[in-house]
């Protein structure tokens, strides 16, 4: 590798063509923009500012004067353009068009430069360019993309005219035109050769590529002497179609009459799809190889000829042309067709003049360096240790320049090794970037993070978070009692940490060999739980760490949905004792019927239970949790009753039923649910009466419905979502059922009550509101009347969240003594913040018919009821009450003596 002396090479070749460069001018010239995009508020009579730019190249033209340029932006320029102004020595027009991708990209008509001196015109997509009596003239990164032959005329007596970096066909050099520069092009020959320069003397065609089908690549001929042909890639190509009779495929044609003082050297012929028939025809001599072309003429000395093969042509790996031209050959240029320096490819002999390592051709093969990373051994170390970072690239070559920086403020190390150490006094989290370079200012940069910590001893730590939805879209489902457990930023680890072993408390366990992440766990059950961490670092330590964690369901809204059947045994035969049967909730699905309920913690649920063959209960609790001892439905053989089961949701979105003797068909009536961040707040009410048929309407028949107004009554407000309701049916003619629904024009086939003849029932339901603020109630059959007390109400501005329970026994009488006829029990275990509980209300052993009372300790006792007795019946009912100081007061009526059974099933607390 020779970069000093390559440079000294190619600067020889420029001034060889050029002399010597102008001095810069010392005051900046003006610019000229033209922009036809819309919105540019162009217009041609303006001043060409980039404010108000020029609408066509032309009205530009007649304004710049030297030294200026003219800056064309992106758009459509359907014009002829024609330029005849100049500039002055050293200070040139400039036209400039914005390329795309590296590439010509501004299309016109044509291009006309007439009588003109001292212009550049640079990033044009013309049809046709021609120039006539015209000097110092810079046709730069043209596409000449007409096909039209010739695609580029040079005639008229012009002078110093060059054709660099540009894509053409047919170019023709004529008419006295002298010194005429092609350097670095793509040109293609048709009906006619890819260049032909005809009484055109000193001619210059160095580093192209010219590619032919028939006739000559290059021809020089007429009164062109003192031409050169260096440093070009002349490719053969014939198409299956034959050339015209006696036309030749010739790579280098020099006539008689140009052939003195004309020079050709370092070119490289391909062949194409067949033979060549004359590689060159020198003076109206042919000769078949560089050999034998040099032996007559002296020229040809360090030409190749190759058989056909692309990859020669594109110059990969390999391939002739690399580093093998020559540097000092006039016209020679620093860039290639798209920009790129000359470069020089170290795993390649640089055969070219004097050791050059210039390509022959149009373009110039580079190290294509586009991605650096990079790596750090002892990327987590203590203050004082040795770091190394070891630069990852894609280079082919090799050879680069590495610039480390450690991120900690000490001083960039710049290297050409791919390592570099580092000792870091402070700890931090330090990004190291290193930037790879090429010899010729090709970069690219990578980074990665490094982690220099205190010095002292592994002191395990974790941090604890519950775990909860942010939203009701049911794919994030995250289960109830869901914690993640975090050892980064709690743990003082100077080394390493390479092996990590958790106890979550519950059996199970969570191993890991890096400490990279959070550790989520769902527990079946709340509970307090001993959470163990155990870390191994690099270094050899261990240490452990145990912190007792409480695990509780999380507050929740309430979102009331239209109820629907999830289960009916009827279906599939009844449940028996004691096989518990699993009931799958509604999580995850989307259509229209269900709700979208991602992640609920707890289900309210109405459940029948029918057709019993003997006396006996059922009980409602938790997948993955064990049966509690409570009970939410009683039932006497051959009998039918219902009741409101609030319940936290399994693992697996799940709930367990069971009955405790003998079988019954199952009916179960999804009515809504409770989810952290999302849904509705509950305000508890002292229980209002919104119906009584008794007094309003009379009796509902059988098949009849009746709507009744519920939001903007008794203290409930005209926003609210759902109401929660202690439905009572009385003087009941036959067995019937009854449902309370939203929409009076959609009935649900669900149910919320069975009534029978010459018993008083009640159930609660929660009930969306409906059009108008109403609920609706409908009766299956006979004629009942029916009771509405509202217990309470779920609105956006509501009071308290819900905290579900594991069904959990607060209160049993039958072990301190009945609750005698206009007597008060107080219930406590409720948590003394609760404003209102949820609680499963079973009155048994009752001597005569009667209701129990529930409301706030300490308050007025309501009139209305919670649920009513009868005598050697066991009656349960979900009832939601106020709460004080956690404790509620149940009342029993002047009926008969109670036992009562209490039990919780959550609360709410208002944050």
């Amino acid at each position: 590798m020779r970069p000093t002396r390559a440079t000294v090479l190619l600067t020889a070749g420029l001034l060889t063509l050029l002399g010597t460069p102008a001095a810069t001018a010392a005051e900046t010239p003006s610019t000229l923009y033209v922009n036809s995009r819309e919105g540019a508020n162009c217009s041609d009579s303006g001043n060409g500012s980039q404010a108000v730019p020029y609408c066509t190249i032309s009205a530009a033209a007649k304004a710049a004067g030297p030294g200026q340029t003219v800056k064309i932006g992106m758009g459509v320029y359907p014009e002829a353009l024609n330029l005849d102004r100049s500039g002055t020595p050293g200070k040139p027009i400039v036209f400039d068009a914005e390329l795309a991708e590296r590439m010509p990209a501004i299309s016109v008509r044509s291009l006309t430069i007439t009588g003109a001196s001292h212009l550049v015109v640079r990033g044009l997509r013309p049809e046709l360019v021609r120039v006539t009596g015209s000097a110092d003239i810079e046709l730069d990164r043209l596409r000449v993309s007409g096909g039209r032959v010739p695609g580029v005329i040079i005639g008229g007596a012009s002078t110093d005219v060059r054709l660099t970096r540009s894509h053409a066909s047919d170019v023709r050099i004529e008419g006295g035109a002298q010194r005429t520069l092609l350097g670095r092009n793509e040109l293609h020959g048709y009906d006619a050769p890819p260049v032909t320069a005809q009484d055109a003397p000193g001619t210059v065609i160095t580093n192209n590529r010219l590619v032919n089908d028939c006739f000559a690549s290059a021809r020089v001929a007429g009164t062109s002497t003192g031409s050169a042909l260096f440093n070009n890639v002349v490719q053969a190509y014939r198409t299956t179609a034959p050339c015209p009779d006696g036309v030749p495929v010739t790579g280098i044609e020099v006539a008689p009459s140009a052939a003195s003082g004309t020079r050709a050297d370092y070119n490289l012929l391909v062949d194409g799809e067949t033979s060549w028939l004359t590689a060159y025809k020198w003076a109206g001599t042919t000769h078949e190889t560089a050999a034998a072309l040099k032996a007559a003429t002296g020229q040809g000395e360090h030409d190749i000829l190759v058989p056909s093969a692309m990859w020669v042509v594109d110059g990969n790996d390999g391939s002739p042309i690399i580093d093998s031209g020559d540097p000092t050959a006039p016209g020679v240029l620093p860039t290639d067709q798209r920009g790129f320096p000359t470069a020089d490819d170290p795993r390649q002999p640089n055969t070219g003049k004097d050791g050059g390592f210039i390509d022959r051709g149009n373009n110039e093969t580079q190290d294509w360096l586009s991605q650096a990373s990079v790596e750090v051994e002892e990327n987590w170390a203590p203050v004082g240790s040795t770091v190394t970072a070891r630069a990852i690239t894609n280079s082919r070559w090799g050879g680069l320049t590495y610039t480390y920086d450690f991120g900690d403020g000490s001083a960039p190390v710049t290297t050409q090794d791919r390592t570099a150490a580092h000792v870091y006094t402070k700890p931090c989290e330090c990004t190291v970037k290193v930037t790879a370079a090429t010899g010729v200012g090709v970069t690219a940069t990578g980074e990665t993070t490094t982690k220099v910590t205190a010095a002292g001893p592994l002191t395990a730590g974790f941090t604890t978070r519950e775990v909860l939805p942010t939203s009701d879209n049911p794919i994030e489902y995250i289960r109830p009692l869901t914690y993640e457990f975090d050892p980064r930023n709690a743990t003082a680890a100077p080394w390493p940490v390479q092996r990590v072993d958790v106890d979550f408390g519950d059996g199970k366990y969570a191993h890991s060999e890096h400490m990279d992440s959070a550790y989520r766990h769902t527990y079946d059950r709340p509970g307090d739980y001993k959470v163990t961490f155990t870390l191994g670092d690099k270094a050899g330590a261990v240490n452990t760490v145990t912190r007792n964690v409480r695990v509780d369901y999380a507050p929740s809204g309430y979102t009331a949905v239209e109820p629907f059947r999830v289960l009916d045994t009827r279906e599939r035969g009844s449940l028996e004792a004691p096989h518990p049967t699993a009931i799958a909730l509604p999580v995850g699905l989307t259509d229209s019927k269900h709700p979208q309920s991602g992640s609920m913690a707890a289900a309210v649920l109405n459940v029948t239970v029918t057709g019993a063959t003997q006396d006996t209960h059922l009980s409602v609790w938790p997948s993955g949790q064990p049966r509690p001892i409570t009970s939410n439905v009683n039932i006497k053989a051959g009998g039918t009753a219902s009741n409101t089961i609030t319940v936290p949701t399994g693992p697996e979105g799940t709930v367990l039923a069971q009955l405790n003797a003998g079988s019954a068909a199952l009916i179960v009536d999804f009515v809504g649910y409770y989810q952290p961040n999302t849904g509705r707040r509950f305000t508890p009410l002292a229980p209002a009466r919104v119906l009584d048929t008794r007094t309003t309407g009379g009796k509902l028949g059988g098949g009849q419905t009746r709507t009744v107004k519920v939001a903007g009554v008794g203290g409930i407000p005209a926003d609210a979502t759902a109401v929660a309701f202690n439905l009572t049916s009385t003087g009941t003619t036959q067995n019937t059922h009854v449902i309370a629904y939203p929409d009076p024009a959609k009935r649900t086939a669900t149910s919320n009550l069975n009534p029978e003849p010459g018993v008083d029932k009640s159930n609660q339901a929660i009930v969306p509101v409906g059009p108008d603020g109403t609920v609706t109630l409908y009766n299956n059959s006979g004629a009942t009347d029916l009771i509405l007390d509202a217990v309470g109400y779920y609105a956006q501005q509501g009071k308290g969240l819900f905290t579900p329970v594991a069904p959990t026994r607060l209160a049993d009488t039958r072990s301190t003594g009945r609750i005698a006829p206009g007597a008060t029990t107080t219930v406590g275990g409720i948590p003394v913040n609760a404003l209102g509980a949820v609680v499963n209300i079973t009155a048994t052993d009752t001597t005569a018919a009667g209701f129990l009372a529930a409301h706030a300790d300490g308050a007025a006792r309501p009139e209305a009821s919670s649920l009513n007795t009868r005598p050697g019946v066991p009656v349960p009912n979900h009832v939601t009450t106020p709460a004080a100081g956690g404790r509620i007061a149940i009342w029993n009526s002047w009926g008969g003596s109670n036992h009562v059974i209490t039990d919780l099933l959550g609360y709410f607390t208002q944050d």
